[in-house]
């Protein structure tokens, strides 16, 4: 049985610890879970902060800024956003599969009158508008699966929280990110609250809501206090290399960049917000001291797909050496 659980808190830290303390414990069982953030940018795993946000409007308006487990882009989060989380056995060698995690919530806004869809990689829209965002990530024989749902968000807090590529706009044919996204509530016409959105999501869950035993609450403070609430984690130390490419594929935008010497790479840092199985950093090991050539490169990056979904070889050695 799934073990279904609403997560009442507000705190966007303790919030990200909840979703890999639930994804880490032994206990196997599926989870569903709800939840909300007070005002913050949630951004993937290999983003690189400081391109992707701005600063200052964070800064003003009290924005908080927490790094999650999975890929993908940079989110924004209030209470009029309905976040949801699955964590289940992986099927299948292909772990990543989004079809099958955002079927039920589809099927639920359907049943709201909503004209629902899975669309590009990890998006939901209604008539063409996005309203809920979707990442994943793999630990061991078990996947994560994390969606928003934006019934009564303040949007215009999240065009200015975040710094969106203009190749990502122009690749949707569109003139800006705030044209793009748009509330449930208001393309349904619906006059829920987001608690009366949440207990509807609920009530087609197949066993009643809990809420944290005092246990997992201690736990995941102690996450939260030890990674999720620190600079090192959210932000990191930037290093400054010496060259810098992007490039943008049907998976996602990838980021290089890398010192060399002597036609050998000394130091490499790849980020972007396509998904992956596997920790990129891994990868960026294994590449040091490589040559920058390109039989060299595509030989080591035989297994880019587990950690850039989609990718293949030859694209990320053609992008690393088009320096």
């Amino acid at each position: 049985m799934t073990d279904v659980i609403f997560n009442s808190s507000l705190d966007p830290y303790f919030n990200l610890a909840a979703e890999q303390y639930l994804l880490e414990r032994r206990d196997t069982a599926p989870v569903f879970m709800i939840w909300r953030n007070s005002p913050a940018v949630i951004i993937g795993k290999n983003q690189n902060a400081y391109a992707e946000l701005n600063e200052a409007f964070i800064r003003e308006n009290d924005i908080k800024v927490v790094r999650r487990l999975t890929g993908g882009g940079a989110v924004f989060h209030d209470e009029g956003n309905v976040n949801y989380t699955f964590i289940s056995p992986k099927q299948g060698a292909n772990a990543l599969d989004f079809a099958r995690f955002c079927a039920p919530i589809i099927e639920a806004l359907c049943d709201l009158g909503a004209n629902a869809v899975l669309s590009g990689r990890n998006d939901i829209e209604i008539d063409g508008r996005k309203v809920s965002g979707n990442a994943q990530t793999v630990c061991g024989d078990r996947i994560l699966h994390h969606g928003t749902l934006l019934w009564s968000a303040d949007l215009s807090k999240l065009a200015g929280a975040l710094k969106v590529d203009p190749e990502k706009i122009a690749s949707k044919g569109i003139k800006s990110v705030r044209s793009r996204v748009a509330n449930i509530r208001d393309l349904i016409g619906s006059e829920m609250s987001a608690t009366d959105f949440i207990d509807y999501l609920f009530s087609r869950a197949d066993a009643p809501a809990r809420t944290f035993t005092d246990g997992e609450i201690s736990g995941i403070k102690a996450l939260r206090d030890s990674r999720y609430a620190t600079w090192e984690w959210n932000w990191g130390t930037s290093k400054d290399f010496s060259a810098y490419r992007k490039a943008r594929f049907g998976y996602g935008k990838v980021e290089i960049s890398l010192d060399s010497y002597g036609g050998i790479i000394t130091a490499i840092s790849i980020g972007g917000d396509f998904f992956g199985q596997k920790d990129i950093t891994l990868l960026e090991k294994r590449l040091v001291g490589t040559k920058l050539e390109f039989d060299s490169l595509n030989l080591l990056l035989y297994d880019v797909n587990d950690y850039i979904s989609g990718a293949r070889p030859s694209d990320i050695a053609s992008l690393i050496l088009s320096f």
